[in-house]
């Protein structure tokens, strides 16, 4: 999830990874890794909740991947596998937020778009020396959906209601279940709604970087905390609908893109984390009427004001 503007080419076409290996990193720079190893641990953990899904961001990992090279990209960013991960994101979405039997061709062609999509918005975010992180899997995402309301051949799936502002209620009962809702939260990332998957997820960001993988137990327990806190809906939280845009809004800011020269960059991380609580609930509030996903809009949008603020404010 690192690409921003296109560095230089570093690595020989001889020494480049195999597609395979280079998709399976794909499925790691969801969590930031660059790691084939934690890429199989991501798979493992997707196919414990459900092995049909991770067929399809492998899928989709590798259709991204092959974009890319066929495309011509930078063998660095190939290898790195930063042509998959927005891929990997479309198609599980796609997946999971339509029916039918057509769903699986349509999440397909949505992760080699998204891969398109990706080359188009990293040659515009140059102007701006900003990472694309998962935007182009947000908007590809969000006009595939609202293709259903006109076009018979997509099936939104009933999951996705819209529902109207003036009537809704804010309903903060609800079981409260605090280790289900922490392994949630990194399961959300990848749509996982199951405990053990979101254990093993917390797995491979460690076999990552150990160090990584603490900053992202501090994101997940903001998010749990300050949205309980603050009276959120206890099905989001415990459901971990507020704790995945923290983890990676905290992993960014602090340890991603912050150097020794953003002297208060942990603090930054935490701040990130928070701000990134308000924006959900925002966005939940704002694609109410369209019964759209939330996805990782928050993280984006958090990352990008920190990241943009650090052009002057360079301590952050």
């Amino acid at each position: 999830m690192l690409m921003s503007a296109e560095k230089k080419d570093h690595l020989s076409e001889k020494g480049a990874a195999s597609v395979f290996l280079a998709s399976l990193r794909g499925i790691s720079q969801v969590l930031f890794i660059e790691n084939a190893v934690s890429g199989v641990v991501i798979l493992i953990a997707i196919m414990v909740s459900s092995w049909s899904l991770g067929v399809i961001a492998l899928l989709s990992s590798i259709i991204g991947t092959l974009i890319g090279k066929i495309g011509g990209a930078p063998a660095t960013s190939i290898n790195n596998g930063l042509y998959g991960y927005n891929s990997v994101l479309a198609g599980m979405a796609m997946t999971l937020f339509l029916t039918g039997s057509s769903k699986w061709i349509i999440a397909l062609i949505a992760a080699a778009i998204t891969a398109i999509f990706a080359a188009t918005i990293v040659q515009f975010m140059k102007n701006v020396e900003l990472p694309i992180l998962t935007i182009p899997f947000i908007l590809l995402t969000w006009f595939m959906l609202l293709v259903s309301y006109r076009l018979k051949a997509f099936h939104l799936s009933e999951s996705l209601v819209p529902q109207s502002l003036a009537y809704w209620e804010l309903e903060i009962a609800g079981k409260v279940n605090w280790v289900e809702g922490f392994f949630a939260g990194i399961g959300q990332i990848f749509f996982l709604d199951h405990p053990l998957s979101g254990a093993i997820l917390f797995i491979a960001v460690f076999l990552g970087n150990w160090r990584w993988g603490i900053v992202a137990v501090i994101g997940n327990t903001i998010g749990l905390l300050l949205a309980y806190g603050l009276g959120g809906e206890h099905s989001l939280i415990f459901r971990g609908l507020y704790g995945y845009n923290t983890i990676l809004s905290c992993m960014a800011v602090a340890v991603v893109f912050g150097t020794a020269a953003n002297r208060f960059r942990f603090i930054s991380g935490i701040v990130a984390a928070c701000v990134s609580v308000l924006l959900t609930a925002s966005v939940f509030t704002w694609i109410l009427p369209y019964g759209l996903p939330v996805l990782t809009l928050p993280f984006v949008l958090t990352t990008w004001l920190f990241l943009g603020a650090r052009k002057i404010l360079t301590n952050l």
